[in-house]
């Protein structure tokens, strides 16, 4: 009876990785995350925070977490493509409406279900605990865009999925896939004319250093997935896997309107470092140009891409 109740207080530190500084979106994760796992679990669980691609890239990063090797990873959706092609659903153009539809949306269980059922059944060693945000994604360079005929012929960094690299050709420019630690030198050295991300992704990775305009575009949501590797989910109790689920709803409920405050904050940082940010951007002429590729693309993507984006439209 001792040992069996030793062993049941016995504490275990698991790992938690990333590929962006603290202060962001997925360092708030880490922190709801790991602190209400903490508190369920009475200390026996407790979460060490690895960011900035300490352990890799996201696309490596997805490969520890389906062989085990870290047990927790939040990892943009765009990024899970490279696992599940599907997962590019969320990376649609404007298939959220506003800051509002995505927190809401990200918090809706049968979004949050439709997007675990596509993991689960699209590939292996790996499950979906949780969704995130880092706000929404913006083009950033050394010229201003006003309107989508600014995008012609611009070579920009996009995340790698079939989504971004049928959508941005349709704006008139030429995709460049690199991971997102290569972005600043590329910029500075002219590999790419521009990227996009969010504000307080550029903001906190110094991208403004070397590509000094911010154009509000707003074309895409930032979102993120949680996961946790199917080999520590195997090895957990009935109790701790509910642990796990409680922690992790934490994120899904409360992350993404903090990921929007950070945005907010940052674009404030971002004026008073003198970045020239242009808000006066015609998204009508984007979105014009997006919009047929919504349904097309989510199609061709398959099923599981389709009930996701057709849910997500769904949310008013």
């Amino acid at each position: 009876m001792f040992a069996v109740g030793a062993r049941a207080q016995e504490v275990k530190h698991y790992r938690f990785a990333h590929d962006q500084q603290l202060n962001t979106g997925y360092s708030v994760a880490y922190d709801m995350f790991s602190t209400k796992l903490k508190e369920l679990s009475k200390g026996t669980m407790l979460i060490d925070q690895y960011p900035g691609a300490q352990l890799g890239q996201e696309p490596q990063l997805l490969q520890l977490v389906k062989s085990g090797d870290i047990e927790f990873a939040i990892i943009s959706s765009a990024n899970t493509a490279t696992i599940s092609p599907q997962a590019g659903v969320m990376s649609l153009h404007f298939l959220f409406h506003d800051a509002d539809h995505v927190v809401k949306a990200l918090a809706d269980q049968k979004v949050i279900d439709a997007i675990k059922a596509m993991i689960d059944e699209t590939a292996q060693g790996l499950h979906v605990i949780a969704t995130g945000s880092q706000g929404v994604r913006n083009i950033y360079s050394k010229k201003e865009i006003h309107n989508v005929g600014d995008l012609k012929g611009v070579k920009i960094r996009v995340q790698a999925t079939a989504t971004e690299d049928a959508i941005f050709p349709a704006y008139g420019a030429q995709t460049v896939h690199m991971p997102f630690g290569s972005v600043y030198t590329s910029l500075q050295t002219g590999v790419v004319d521009a990227a996009e991300n969010s504000v307080n992704v550029y903001l906190v990775n110094k991208h403004y250093e070397v590509a000094p305009v911010l154009s509000i575009t707003e074309h895409e949501a930032n979102n993120a997935l949680v996961f946790v590797s199917d080999r520590l989910w195997q090895s957990l109790s009935a109790e701790q896997k509910q642990w796990v689920a409680t922690a992790a709803a934490e994120i899904s409920a409360k992350e993404p309107a903090k990921a929007f405050e950070l945005e907010k904050t940052a674009a404030t940082k971002l004026k008073s470092l003198g970045v020239k940010i242009v808000d006066d951007v015609d998204k009508k002429s984007f979105a014009a140009i997006a919009d047929p590729y919504l349904d097309e693309l989510a199609k061709e993507l398959g099923p599981h891409a389709e009930k996701i984006k057709n849910l997500i439209r769904a949310i008013n």
